[in-house]
């Protein structure tokens, strides 16, 4: 069944709206709660951000804000934004290695958590990562929930949605890349692999891991080394042991 998105024209919470201010994003309309007592720094900055930009700015009270809300956490403050708009992955890469560059990317295999989601966005903004893949149909997409998540970096991260998860890794490996795939039943360690050229890592969705039929068009597979009882790693926390291994070899 699929994952019913949240508005992808909303932001929720103080970090996610500061850092859409920053990038230039286009917002129509904020609201904030209602300021009592001392005033808060950082909501000043996004107040006074938005006065600048000439954003339509409205002040409701906190259970006004609370019943708006998509997230669990608005910290005061929500924003109608333009939807964020995703990138052409073959235009993208195409762009990438015209400037001489050898891109490394993550392709998420149908996450349905938007917690998850969020902090891959984070994991890839900090590691510099070119782009994050995700699929049409049983994916969260970028939506409020995801953009609270991912404190801001959804705004630095580009995203690109596509159709058929399968059509786009045979088109990546038809531009060079090498194909990896994180699996709990892989022999190679993650620190094992080389992770020098373009590159593309799989992850696979919470819970069912990477699907038969992408599973077999990678190149590599990599695990990771478990030593306790719970012998299993969230989506994310995976994906940022691997990618900033990734990102170490790769920098060397």
């Amino acid at each position: 069944m699929e994952k019913t998105a949240g508005s992808p024209d909303r932001l929720e919470g103080r970090n996610p709206v500061l850092e859409a201010l920053r990038a230039g994003r286009t917002i129509n309309k904020l609201w904030v709660q209602k300021r009592e007592g001392k005033p808060d720094p950082t909501m000043a900055r996004i107040i006074n951000t938005a006065r600048e930009a000439g954003i339509i700015i409205i002040e409701l009270e906190k259970t006004a804000l609370d019943q708006m809300a998509e997230s669990h956490g608005h910290q005061g403050v929500i924003a109608q934004v333009a939807a964020h708009e995703y990138v052409d992955i073959d235009q993208h890469i195409d762009k990438l290695q015209q400037e001489g560059k050898q891109p490394f990317v993550i392709i998420l295999d149908s996450l349905q958590e938007s917690y998850n989601l969020g902090s891959v966005l984070r994991i890839a903004d900090a590691a510099g990562v070119d782009a994050v893949i995700i699929p049409e149909r049983r994916s969260i997409a970028l939506d409020a929930a995801v953009a609270k998540a991912s404190a801001g970096a959804i705004e630095y991260v580009p995203v690109a949605r596509v159709g058929n998860l399968t059509n786009t890794v045979m088109k990546l490996k038809d531009k060079g890349f090498w194909i990896a795939g994180a699996d709990a039943g892989a022999d190679q360690f993650y620190y094992q692999a080389d992770w020098k050229g373009p590159m593309a890592i799989v992850i696979g969705s919470e819970g069912q891991g990477i699907s038969q039929g992408l599973l077999k068009h990678c190149d590599f597979l990599v695990s990771i080394p478990m030593a306790g009882n719970v012998n299993s790693l969230n989506a994310a926390v995976a994906t940022g042991i691997i990618v900033f291994e990734a990102i170490r070899q790769r920098n060397k």
